[in-house]
């Protein structure tokens, strides 16, 4: 045995695996230094007696938050390696980089226990089974997690507060791009764009339905413009024109930047258990009322409020059962 007892000859027969992983993509990219100290974690495998031909790296998970445990298919190959008996140890920069959800962190340590397998990272080797080492462990594990709240908390809190100014850049509707001024929305330059919107609107005054407003549009043959995403800059979107659908149309009627609105939380995740007794996350449309941030006359619309207001009630009388 060495350090400390912990490494036997039963580990040292098994794989030993490099777990790499960085919360984003762009991380990824700027963080290069952190990415190559991860790596470096082979040289500390063979420092511990590991032969190279055993030593392992998962980084299928770069880019990745910790907090999905779900989508991270280098994890979730990890757990099912530990639980076959495999794994002689699992190093890790820091314990974060493992998972920053305590659930997950505590299933992995338990397999570990249970398979004799090791976790290690820059500063020690550590066995689940052993209470100390376990209490250390899962030290770490609430540690991580707990920073990813606080991390969390002060990102969100600096969208909200941006966001209720007006001023959160996020993807427009077609027809609408960001200005060079914070928080400032301008109409497409191309009167074609900003032309088909308005015919919408204006049809949909006659007719008071979408789905004949749609028909119409198919009639008169005109084609509909769909805009690439732009959202840090002023200029506009490259186009591209279709055929019109009704999900466009009801979609363009029913949207609040079109009345010069400034919206934001018009949606909300909620967790919920799937069939399979897996967490998944599904988005939820919330009532006017229940909006996070509107802010009626932000900028420029093809209607004033009133209008879209009066266009939501006839949407909705049309699709309630008559009695």
């Amino acid at each position: 045995m060495n350090d400390s007892g912990k490494i036997t000859s039963s580990q040292l027969s098994r794989a030993a695996v490099i777990y790499v992983r960085q919360s984003t993509l762009m991380q990824v990219e700027r963080n290069t230094e952190s990415t190559a100290r991860q790596y470096d974690l082979v040289n500390r495998a063979r420092q511990l007696g590991w032969p190279p031909e055993a030593i392992r790296v998962i980084d299928g998970d770069l880019g990745i938050s910790g907090s999905v445990t779900g989508q991270r298919a280098g994890f979730e190959g990890l757990v099912a390696e530990v639980a076959l008996g495999q794994v002689g140890i699992i190093l890790a920069l820091e314990a974060s980089r493992l998972a920053r959800d305590n659930a997950a962190w505590y299933r992995l340590l338990d397999l570990a226990g249970v398979c004799d397998t090791l976790v290690a990272d820059a500063d020690g080797v550590y066995h689940p089974a052993l209470f100390t080492d376990r209490l250390v462990l899962g030290l770490m594990g609430i540690m991580a997690e707990s920073e990813l709240h606080v991390l969390r908390a002060r990102l969100e809190g600096g969208i909200k507060n941006k966001a209720a100014r007006g001023e959160l850049r996020r993807g427009l509707p077609v027809g609408l791009i960001w200005g060079e001024a914070d928080g400032e929305i301008c109409f497409h330059p191309d009167e074609a764009v900003t032309g088909v919107i308005a015919a919408v609107f204006g049809q949909f005054a006659v007719s008071g339905s979408v789905r004949a407003t749609w028909l119409w549009l198919r009639a008169q043959q005109l084609r509909w413009p769909l805009q690439q995403a732009v959202y840090l800059h002023g200029k506009p979107g490259e186009i591209t024109w279709v055929e019109p659908t009704y999900h466009a149309v009801h979609t363009t009627l029913t949207h609040p930047a079109y009345a010069g609105a400034y919206v934001y939380g018009r949606t909300r995740d909620e967790r919920c258990l799937g069939s399979d007794g897996a967490l998944r996350t599904r988005r939820r449309k919330l009532p006017r009322d229940q909006w996070e941030v509107l802010i009626p006359d932000h900028h420029p619309g093809f209607i004033d409020w009133d209008t879209y207001l009066a266009n939501q009630a006839r949407i909705g009388a049309n699709i309630r059962p008559q009695a």
